[in-house]
């Protein structure tokens, strides 16, 4: 399935970028917001930002400024987010009091950056002056807001230094110069850029398995072994991890040979952050087509036969040879072409190789689990040859690869 991420870039006064404000999008037809439930917006951003296309592709490494609803905002989604890539955007409709004063001071302590989101100042309001103490900025709308309002709101935050006016939705040259001599810093608007969309693929997610592992990683010693195992039934976590682990990675340390590398590569803590946003889009993307299901059930049925085989001929590597059977559909399942989704993930160079159909050591592995996935007698026999296999080995691998691709399900 597509994904798709709304991209407003934020300059500063003299034009440079600064950062860019994440949005919700659904596609390319209609570049506007089209969600009913602001809170599940809010989660598709996060996860098509930090997990589906990612935030160095995103963000090119600058802070990404993201709407947060007064659910989101109580909620502990920011204990698996990372403080330095984010600035937390707080909704104009969220009550202006106490609760939220001391919510944005304990976000302020694990590190976020507060941004206070189409602002207009309530005198009446007692509250203003110890909110403003933990906001780093304020946006205020150019485009609905009269001078009056924001006259109030730049005399008040001169009471403030260390908050930045971020002046948006400013559409014309003449406006940019008024916002800069009323005392803003940065900028945001039609005038710079209109919001760009970008687009990735993803593979909808067995719920079931982030909700096991989620429950192991509870465990202060994760049982990695089982851990693992969960992660290997689900092609959409393991080519999740396996992005992840290439994130991490530097051009010094070797390919990834196995998920459970991938998994020490990354770390439980970033592993624990990257399950719970996957696990927060509960029942959202779950496969809606037989067919779908049919080449996920594929995919973990090759990676088991290559997999068996490799360990009954004594490969010491027989994890890469999973991976080479569980990727071995994944440009069917994304609706990419395989060279450019292999460029995003650390895989072996004979790996690679073996997915996108060059002849290597491990191609009648891979030859043979579709032969077998797919009954092809004629193949099986010739493979098996090759491959030194018995009528019971065959016998015994297919029995065990149907089992346990079937127990994903």
């Amino acid at each position: 399935m597509e994904v798709f991420i709304g991209r407003q870039p934020i300059f500063n006064k003299h034009e440079e970028l600064f950062a860019y404000e994440l949005l919700y999008r659904n596609g390319f037809s209609k570049n506007a917001y089209l969600h009913n439930d602001s809170d599940a917006a809010t989660v598709d951003v996060l996860i098509n930002s930090f997990l589906s296309i990612g935030m160095e592709e995103v963000t090119k490494g600058l802070p990404g400024f993201i709407n947060f609803t007064e659910n989101l905002l109580y909620s502990s989604v920011f204990d698996y987010l990372d403080s330095s890539k984010i600035v937390i955007e707080v909704l104009e409709t969220v009550p202006v009091n106490m609760k939220l004063v001391e919510r944005l001071k304990e976000l302020k302590k694990q590190g976020f950056k507060i941004a206070l989101d189409d602002f207009l100042l309530d005198e009446q309001n007692q509250f203003f002056n110890e909110l403003f103490s933990y906001t780093d900025y304020i946006k205020v709308d150019f485009l609905n807001s009269t001078w009056e309002e924001r006259l109030k709101i730049e005399e008040r935050v001169k009471l403030f230094s260390h908050i930045q006016l971020l002046a948006e939705k400013v559409e014309t040259r003449q406006q940019f110069e008024v916002a800069k001599e009323s005392g803003y810093t940065l900028f945001q608007g039609y005038f710079f850029e209109q919001p760009q969309i970008l687009a990735s693929t993803d593979i909808p997610v067995n719920t079931l398995h982030y909700f096991k592992i989620l429950e192991l990683l509870k465990e202060q010693e994760p049982n990695i072994p089982l851990l693992t195992e969960y992660i290997e039934h689900d092609v959409s976590l393991s080519y999740n991890i396996l992005k992840k682990a290439n994130n991490a990675i530097s051009s010094s340390k070797p390919r990834i040979s196995s998920i459970k590398q991938a998994i020490m590569l990354i770390g439980l803590s970033n592993l624990r952050k990257s399950i719970y946003l996957l696990a927060m889009r509960e029942g959202k993307t779950q496969p809606d087509t037989d067919v779908f299901k049919e080449v996920l059930y594929t995919s973990l049925f090759r990676a088991k036969v290559c997999e068996s085989v490799a360990l009954l001929k004594s490969k010491h590597n027989s994890p890469e040879y999973f991976l080479v059977g569980i990727l071995s559909l994944i440009d069917t399942l994304l609706e990419r072409p395989i060279e450019k989704i292999l460029q995003r993930l650390p895989l072996s160079e004979h790996v690679k190789k073996t997915i996108n159909h060059d002849q290597t050591e491990m191609t009648p592995y891979l030859r043979f689990s579709i032969a077998l996935g797919k009954l092809n007698c004629s193949e099986i026999e010739l493979l098996a040859k090759e491959l030194n296999l018995t009528y019971e080995n065959i016998e015994n691998i297919y029995r065990e690869a149907t089992i346990w691709a079937e127990s994903s399900f």
